[in-house]
């Protein structure tokens, strides 16, 4: 073959292969594609401490400044994690979201980097409008929400609240109107009264990692693969907590009354499609919560149980969360 038959040939080559992705860009834009792609493999790396920490930005807002981590770009995704962790939890899960959302994950008023106004509060309601105004100042207008734990509490509020800033919301082991805190918080908040829950609790839990894994610490309690949460974890999440006692205390305590009382029939008329995904092995929230939001839900899309999982699994099973995410955000 000569030069002149090989030039010709990879033009051709590079007018079909332009052609081709003219017509997958344009199936992908079509109206009726029921799924987001996945996303390559090589997007799929978790962040590690280092990566997470250098991520880390700062939010200016009334409440304080909002430590969060962002990755992605287009429409907007939050994702609200629970007690005693922070934004750290969603490290796995951002990257497989970060192809179709703007993933966006704040620390919560009292826990983790963000840094509180003097005097501010911590209580559920406070953190509603903590997150309208960090939404504000990161030019978001409306999200699709992921949360877990006490963070699944806020964003009830926030979609009954707010339902013009809530595109969706996907709910994973959290408080609801009936379990509101649950029975297992009762020694947290009697210790926090007394100013003791970090150092009975944390500070031995960060001092002795396998103590924190052992079946009386938040590994045993909360996680349910062997080895979890890692060190690095430990670290990230009860450091800041135990640097700064009084913001702990605050938030336990602020979690003693019941912020969802009456929330059910505001649930049942809000607009957002809401899908549950619960750890059927949790012994801090009983099964009877996935239930009861699959039923006040007007818009609820069902149910998925996963048998072995405990209260933190959105941490150890990134890719169920990735995958329920694209499906309720490709129906919406």
């Amino acid at each position: 073959m000569n030069r002149g038959t090989t030039d010709v040939g990879r033009r051709g080559f590079m007018r079909l292969a332009a052609a081709s992705l003219a017509v997958s860009t344009l199936a992908a834009c079509a109206p009726g594609v029921a799924k987001l792609a996945s996303p390559p493999a090589s997007s799929r790396k978790a962040l590690d401490a280092r990566a997470f920490t250098a991520a880390r930005r700062y939010a200016r807002t009334p409440f304080g400044n909002i430590a969060y981590v962002e990755q992605g770009s287009g429409d907007a995704a939050l994702f609200l994690h629970g007690f005693p962790l922070n934004g750290f939890q969603w490290r796995d899960v951002l990257p497989r979201l970060a192809d179709v959302r703007r993933c966006v994950a704040p620390d919560f008023l009292g826990l983790g980097y963000t840094e509180p106004a003097a005097g501010q509060g911590v209580a559920p309601a406070e953190q509603v409008d903590m997150l309208v105004s960090f939404m504000d100042a990161l030019a978001i207008g409306q999200a699709d929400v992921v949360a877990n734990d006490s963070g699944g509490a806020v964003a009830q509020l926030l979609a009954t609240r707010h339902p013009d800033r809530v595109r969706s919301l996907l709910l994973t082991n959290c408080d609801t109107e009936h379990e509101c805190p649950p029975a297992a918080m009762a020694p947290v908040i009697a210790m926090s009264h007394q100013g003791a829950y970090v150092d009975t609790w944390l500070r031995p839990w960060l001092e002795d990692k396998a103590l924190a894994r052992s079946p009386q610490g938040l590994g045993g309690m909360t996680f349910c693969k062997p080895g979890q949460p890692t060190d690095e974890a430990l670290e990230m999440y009860l450091s800041p907590l135990v640097a700064h006692p009084d913001r702990t205390h605050a938030y336990a305590l602020a979690l003693e009354e019941n912020s969802l009382v009456g929330i059910g029939p505001k649930l049942a008329s809000c607009p957002a499609p809401m899908r549950v995904v619960w750890g059927m092995s949790d012994t801090i929230f009983s099964p009877e919560g996935a239930a009861y939001l699959d039923r006040m839900f007007a818009h609820s899309r069902g149910v998925r149980r996963i048998a072995e999982a405990k209260l933190f699994f959105p941490e150890e099973f990134p890719e169920v969360i990735a995958a329920e995410a694209r499906e309720l955000w490709s129906a919406s």
